[in-house]
């Protein structure tokens, strides 16, 4: 029964990612914390190592089609990889010195992300559409630097929170520069690829990870992101999202008041 309603979790988180492309790793946080009873801190390691394993196959498909800026992602994940090891390094010493009040620090964290990235999405078309419009810039070095100050940020929040290794990356790069649409989500993804796979590696050392419950999550959640890939042209997408947004809003403004 524990088996089949972890299943049925990840089957309805799955389902979701597929139709509105929101982020795994804020939807199904809160559900761990609040639905499942996880601990925060092992919730975070086990959300990562599921980010991680449901990314592999988009990050093989952009790859294979060319819509990856490599040297993006490595400038990315020049700032991400040790901003992560320090974010996980950060809740270590919270659990040392503060024992399970790392957990209340988790929540707080996840709570605060969990309004500015629904916030973000709300007003991501405005910004998408802002950055079409812009010249598309060669970059530079300068640039290259700021994505690294970019990753790093994100990197940290990550390390901390398991959340945004996707989203926060997007938004700072839609507000800053200007890609092509596929090559943003296409570059987006491997970083985030990337970064889950070290911070999953990093909680995974830590024993900040659930292994049993990311495979019964997974048994669910790629059957559910193949109907939710399905039904996306079906369904009136923009509604769900803006509904799913104001749920996470709320459920982020429960949990800085937990």
């Amino acid at each position: 029964m524990d088996l089949l309603i972890k299943s049925l979790i990840g089957f309805g988180v799955g389902t979701l990612i597929g139709m509105t492309g929101v982020g795994g790793g804020v939807l199904l946080l809160p559900i761990l914390i609040f639905g499942l009873g996880v601990p925060p801190l092992r919730a975070v390691g086990s959300d990562a190592l599921f980010n991680f394993l449901t990314k592999i196959g988009a990050s093989a498909v952009h790859l294979r089609k060319g819509t990856v800026r490599r040297k993006v992602v490595l400038a990315l994940a020049a700032g991400s990889a040790p901003g992560s090891y320090l974010g996980v390094s950060f809740l270590i010493h919270l659990r040392n010195v503060y024992g399970n009040g790392v957990n209340h620090f988790i929540t707080v964290a996840v709570g605060f992300l969990l309004i500015c990235i629904p916030t973000f999405l709300f007003f991501q078309k405005k910004i998408e559409d802002r950055a079409a419009g812009a010249a598309v810039r060669p970059p530079t070095t300068k640039s290259f630097l700021g994505m690294s100050v970019i990753g790093l940020v994100a990197g940290f929040l990550v390390g901390i929170t398991s959340v945004g290794s996707g989203s926060i990356v997007m938004m700072m790069l839609l507000l800053f520069y200007s890609f092509q649409p596929k090559v943003m989500v296409g570059t987006d993804i491997v970083h985030a690829l990337i970064l889950t796979g070290v911070t999953s590696l990093l909680h995974f050392r830590m024993h900040n990870v659930d292994v049993h419950l990311v495979g019964a999550l997974l048994i669910g959640s790629v059957p559910g992101g193949l109907l939710g890939s399905y039904l996306s042209t079906r369904v009136p997408v923009p509604w769900l999202r803006r509904i799913l947004c104001a749920v996470l809003l709320a459920t982020g403004a429960r949990m800085l008041m937990a």
